[in-house]
């Protein structure tokens, strides 16, 4: 069973590829901006910093994804669980704004998890029918317009303020680094998730309660992804619809890059955490060179095929 430590292990190969990446995307992008502007933002430390704090979001919602796909699941509900937390959150306000945020996501999550482990549903029909209910809904909610709402304070102080020069959005994306990494490495969860992953049959035989852990797995990923709208929300100052559609397909980038198996069952969250980074810089460098959102699609789907063959074929051939 595959180790989910922080440590490099027998997957370390996805980890120093995605790491090269990073040190090929800040030289190139370096490159790109002296010889364009005549100077090199990327490699200043409050450049950087202000990108991981946008990555803080990106970070929060891999780490949820990472868990549903580590057994061997997807879940394409996560744009608008997103959506939906930042704007009934926005909507609520005052102290109950962030803990009904979270309960969407944590609701959405259950929903998730129930229709995939009870009534068997595969989890991409089912997340994106479940997807499609939360846009409904929220159309329904604001009538098709902008809601006029704003962040709470709380909600702005957790993600846009600062304390010594650090976002206090990385202090929560830390936060949810640690947790998730306790819970695969030093917890029985921890270690049926793997066990899920690698053959659920051979779980539910030696006694893991699969549908159990399987709906966990879903409120955990539905959390997060509310937890990331709501911070995300005090970002921007307010929500808005479509807030999570740009969030999806980088997320799984994030996890493939780096080495999570898509079918389950093995990777390390470090990798994940190298993945995001990867991700957010290339983005960066994307936006500095004017990349469309469209173009930026077409590359993060090219990632994706890209990393499943490569590392689909290494594994094929060490079995």
């Amino acid at each position: 069973m595959t180790s989910a430590s922080l440590g490099l292990s027998r997957d370390d190969r996805p980890i120093l590829i995605s790491a090269l990446f990073i040190l090929v995307i800040l030289a190139a992008g370096t490159a790109y901006t002296v010889a364009r502007f005549g100077s090199a933002p990327l490699l200043s430390p409050t450049y950087l910093l202000q990108q991981l704090q946008i990555g803080a979001f990106l970070g929060i919602v891999a780490a949820g994804m990472m868990i549903v796909i580590l057994i061997g699941q997807i879940d394409l509900s996560v744009p608008w669980t997103l959506a939906a937390a930042a704007m009934m959150a926005t909507s609520i306000g005052g102290p109950f704004a962030i803990p009904v945020g979270l309960g969407i996501g944590l609701l959405v999550g259950l929903v998730n998890g129930v229709g995939v482990a009870y009534l068997r549903v595969p989890s991409m029909i089912f997340t994106l029918g479940v997807n499609a209910v939360m846009r409904g809904l929220m159309v329904a909610h604001t009538g098709g317009y902008a809601p006029q709402t704003a962040a709470t304070d709380l909600m702005r102080t957790l993600a846009a303020d600062r304390t010594l020069g650090i976002p206090h959005a990385l202090f929560v994306w830390a936060a949810v680094s640690v947790l998730v990494v306790a819970m695969l490495q030093r917890t029985a969860l921890g270690r049926y998730i793997y066990a899920i992953g690698n053959k659920e049959a051979a779980a539910y035989l030696a006694g893991v309660d699969t549908r159990r852990v399987t709906v966990i797995c879903f409120v955990i990923c539905g959390g997060a992804a509310a937890l990331a709208g709501v911070l995300l929300a005090g970002y921007s100052t307010k929500a808005y619809q479509g807030m999570g559609d740009a969030y999806l397909l980088p997320a799984i980038a994030a996890v493939v890059i780096g080495g999570t198996n898509i079918l389950g069952g093995r990777g390390c969250y470090l990798g994940t955490l190298i993945g995001v980074v990867l991700i957010v810089l290339l983005n960066s460098v994307l936006s500095i060179m004017e990349m469309p959102e469209a173009g930026r699609q077409v590359i993060y789907g090219l990632v994706i095929i890209l990393m499943l063959l490569v590392y689909g074929r290494g594994e094929r051939v060490v079995s």
